[in-house]
C-alpha cells in the first residue's frame, strides 16, 4: 500500500526512533531518551500513514490511555496502546476462575438461587474483535509484532485509521476535524450511535489534551486543541446501521440499547429473573453496584435473557463502551447477593475478569460507565462516594452463613481513583493533617501489592497496579495479615481473599500512627498499613464516625437493615434481624456512609398483588466496617464528626 513503511522500519522503531534525534559528534543521530520512544512512535506512524498525530493519540488514549500492559490482552483480546483485537488468540490462552458461590437474590424468604449457566465463548467473532489480523494485512507486520511491539502496534492502528478514512471516501487530511468517520469506524461498533459516542469521546480528548507516564514509563502528551470541531456530517458515510435507545434509561452522551431481561413464570410456580417494583416511589435507590461479568459480551447477554438465570440492570462493553439495559430502575434485579442491597440498588456489569491483572479495562468503558453513573446519581440523588458507589466486593453477606460465599468482583485491579475522577468526584484530601479519618488513596500505577491465585492457587499474579492496600496486625510487613472472623479462614494474599484489604476511596477512622504506618479500625480490630509521607496510601478526611453509646461494651453488626418484628403486617412473614459474627467494641470508631430506615421488600410471587414494602421505626447507620460495608442500629451508637 502506498505510504506504508516496511516491517523492518516499524519493528526497529522502538529500538532506534528516528524523530527528534539530535546529531552526535560523529554525525549520526543519537537515540532519544528511552522514556520518549512511544511518543516518537506516534509521530512516525502519523507521518507514514498520513494520520494526524492528534487523532492517533486521541484514539489510543480512549483505548488504553497509551499503556501497553506488557503485551497482555485486554478483557476482549485487545493488545497494545491501540488496542488491536485478536480475541481468538487471547481466548486460547485465557484461564478464568470463579470468585464466590453466593445466592444472587440473598432473600431468606425464598429458596436459595444458584444458577449454573456460564457464558460460553463465541464461535464466530465480530469484526470489532479481529482488528489485529486486519492490521497485519495492511502493514505486512507479523501478528506477534503487533501484539508485543508498541511501535508496531501504533503503526497498525494508524494503518487501520487510514484505511477507514479511505473507505469513507475522505482524503488523508492533515486537519483532525476531517477524520470523524474514520474514528467512528475504528471503534468497531456495528451501529452509528455507538460509533458516534466513541468518536465524540476521542474528540473530547483532542480538545482538552492529555499527558501521562504510561505503565512502561513512557512519557506521552497530546497538546490541547480546544477549537477542534469534527465534521459529524460524515457519520452516514460509515455505512453503519442506525441504533435505537428506545426504552432505555441512559444519558444522551452514551450509546445505549434495550435488551430486556425476562419476567416470566416457569416450572412449578417459579419465575425469574427479577422482581417488579415501583422505585423510587416505593423505596429509595441508594446504591450503584459495580460488577465485572466474568464472561464475554455475547455470552453474558445470552445469560441475562434466560428467565431461569439472574439479572442486573446494565451491561457495558469493553471495546467501545456500548451499554445494554436489561431491567428498569423501578424494578429489582437479582445481582448483589443481598436482598436489602438489591432492593435499594442498580447493578452495572462491566465486561471483564477479576483474576486477570492484565485483562485490562478500556478507557472507553470507564468513561461510558462514569457517564451512566453520573446520570443515575443525579436522577436518584445517590452520593458519589464509596459507601454508595459500591463494588460487588463491598456488599456485605446478609447473614453469617452467607459471608464466605459473597462475590469479590470487580477486584483489586479496578481503578477506583481514575473512575471517581471521571465521575467528577475525585478522591481528594478533605480533612486537616491530624484528622481522625483517612481516605484510602494509593497511586494506582505504582501501588503493586503481591496477589496470588490468578492462574493457580498460591502462584503469584503478574505485577500490576492496584486500588487496594494490604493490612497487617502490626506496623511490620512481616506481621500476620488481619483476619476476618466472618470468613473463618487464615488470611492470604489470594486475589479473591478480602480479609485484609482496604480500597481507594474507602474511609476509616484512625486508630494509631507509627512512623510510616497508619492504623485504622477494621472488622473490630486495629489494622495497620504502610503510609509513608512521601508516597502516602491515604489522605486526611472529614467525616462522621460512630462508636458504641455510653454504657455499652460492644454493639452488634448487621449485613442488612431490616425492620423490627412489630412493623410487619399480618400477610408478610417476619424476617429475622440477625447479627453477623462481628461486633463493634467500645472505644472503636467507624465512618458513617448513610442513615437508613429498617426496610424489607416482600416480593416472592410472580403476582405483584402480594408485594409489600415493610418499613419500621428502627433506623440504622451504614458504616465502612471492613472491606465490605455493614449496618448498626442507630439506637446503639453515638455519632461524632472528625475534621
Amino acid at each position: 500500500m502506498r505510504g506504508s513503511p516496511t516491517p523492518a522500519l516499524i519493528a526497529g522503531a522502538l529500538l532506534l526512533p528516528l524523530l527528534g534525534a539530535a546529531p552526535s559528534a560523529a554525525g549520526t543521530p543519537d537515540a532519544p531518551a528511552a522514556a520518549d520512544r512511544l511518543q516518537q512512535a506516534f509521530a512516525e506512524a502519523s507521518r507514514e500513514y498520513k494520520v494526524p498525530q492528534s487523532v492517533l493519540l486521541g484514539v489510543s488514549y480512549l483505548q488504553s490511555r497509551w499503556d501497553g500492559h506488557g503485551g497482555a490482552p485486554s478483557v476482549t483480546g485487545g493488545y497494545g496502546p491501540m488496542h488491536l483485537t485478536d480475541a481468538r488468540t487471547a481466548l486460547a490462552g485465557a484461564s478464568h476462575h470463579g470468585e464466590g458461590a453466593e445466592d444472587p437474590r440473598g432473600d431468606d424468604a425464598r429458596a436459595a438461587l444458584h444458577p449454573t449457566a456460564t457464558a460460553a465463548a463465541p464461535t464466530t467473532l465480530p469484526a470489532r474483535l479481529t482488528t489485529l489480523p486486519r492490521a497485519a494485512e495492511l502493514t505486512g507486520l507479523s501478528p506477534q509484532a503487533l501484539r508485543t511491539d508498541q511501535a508496531a502496534n501504533v503503526a497498525g492502528g494508524a494503518a487501520l485509521l487510514a484505511a477507514a478514512q479511505r473507505a469513507a471516501g475522505e482524503p488523508l487530511s492533515a486537519d483532525p476535524a476531517d477524520w470523524y468517520a474514520a474514528v467512528a469506524r475504528f471503534s468497531g461498533a456495528d451501529d452509528s450511535g455507538t460509533a458516534a459516542a466513541y468518536a465524540n469521546d476521542v474528540y473530547d480528548v483532542i480538545r482538552t489534551g492529555e499527558a501521562r507516564t504510561t505503565d512502561a514509563g513512557q512519557r506521552v502528551a497530546l497538546a490541547a486543541r480546544p477549537g477542534t470541531a469534527p465534521d459529524t456530517a460524515q457519520l452516514p458515510r460509515t455505512g453503519l446501521r442506525a441504533g435505537s435507545a428506545a426504552g432505555t434509561e441512559c444519558p444522551k452522551s452514551v450509546s445505549c440499547e434495550w435488551i430486556p431481561a425476562p419476567y416470566e413464570e416457569f416450572g412449578d410456580g417459579d419465575y425469574g429473573n427479577h422482581d417488579l417494583g415501583n422505585r423510587p416511589a416505593s423505596q429509595r435507590i441508594r446504591y450503584i453496584v459495580v460488577h465485572d461479568t466474568e464472561g464475554a459480551w455475547d455470552g453474558v447477554l445470552n445469560l441475562v435473557q434466560d428467565p431461569t438465570y439472574v439479572s442486573w440492570n446494565y451491561t457495558l462493553r469493553s471495546t467501545d463502551g456500548h451499554i445494554a439495559q436489561h431491567v428498569k430502575a423501578k424494578d429489582v434485579a437479582w445481582h448483589a447477593g443481598n436482598w436489602y442491597v438489591n432492593a435499594n440498588s442498580i447493578g452495572l456489569e462491566h465486561e471483564g475478569f477479576l483474576a486477570e491483572p492484565d485483562a485490562w479495562y478500556t478507557e472507553a468503558m470507564y468513561r461510558s460507565s462514569a457517564r451512566l453513573v453520573r446520570y443515575l446519581s443525579a436522577k436518584y440523588r445517590i452520593p458519589l462516594d464509596r459507601q454508595h458507589i459500591l463494588g460487588h466486593d463491598n456488599v456485605p453477606g446478609p447473614t453469617s452463613s452467607t459471608v464466605p460465599g459473597m462475590h469479590t468482583d470487580p477486584g483489586p485491579y479496578w481503578d477506583w481513583r481514575h473512575y471517581f475522577r471521571l465521575l467528577g468526584a475525585p478522591v481528594t484530601q478533605t480533612g486537616g493533617k491530624h484528622s481522625g479519618v483517612v481516605t484510602i488513596r494509593p497511586d494506582y500505577d505504582t501501588n503493586q501489592p503481591v496477589y496470588t491465585g490468578c492462574e493457580t492457587a498460591g502462584t503469584p499474579c503478574a505485577a500490576h497496579g492496584s486500588s487496594e492496600v494490604r493490612l497487617y496486625t502490626d506496623h511490620d510487613v512481616n506481621a500476620p495479615l488481619v483476619k476476618d472472623i466472618g470468613l473463618g479462614t487464615t488470611p492470604t494474599t489470594g486475589v479473591n481473599d478480602l480479609s485484609s484489604r482496604v480500597s481507594t476511596g474507602q474511609q476509616y477512622a484512625v486508630a494509631d500512627r507509627w512512623g510510616d504506618w497508619t492504623a485504622v479500625w477494621y472488622l473490630g480490630q486495629k489494622a495497620w498499613f504502610q503510609d509513608p509521607e512521601r508516597h502516602p496510601a491515604s489522605v486526611p478526611a472529614r467525616g462522621k464516625t460512630i462508636t458504641p453509646r455510653e454504657g455499652l461494651e460492644s454493639v452488634p453488626v448487621y449485613g442488612r437493615a431490616y425492620p423490627e418484628a412489630g412493623a410487619y403486617p399480618a400477610d408478610v412473614p417476619v424476617q429475622a434481624v440477625s447479627p453477623l459474627k462481628y461486633t463493634l467494641p467500645k472505644g472503636q470508631k467507624y465512618v458513617v456512609g448513610d442513615k437508613v430506615p429498617g426496610e424489607y421488600y416482600y416480593a416472592v410471587t410472580f403476582d405483584e398483588s402480594s408485594h409489600r414494602v415493610v418499613r419500621g421505626s428502627d433506623l440504622y447507620y451504614e458504616i465502612q466496617y471492613g472491606h465490605r460495608v455493614a449496618y448498626v442500629r442507630a439506637a446503639d451508637v453515638s455519632v461524632a464528626t472528625a475534621k
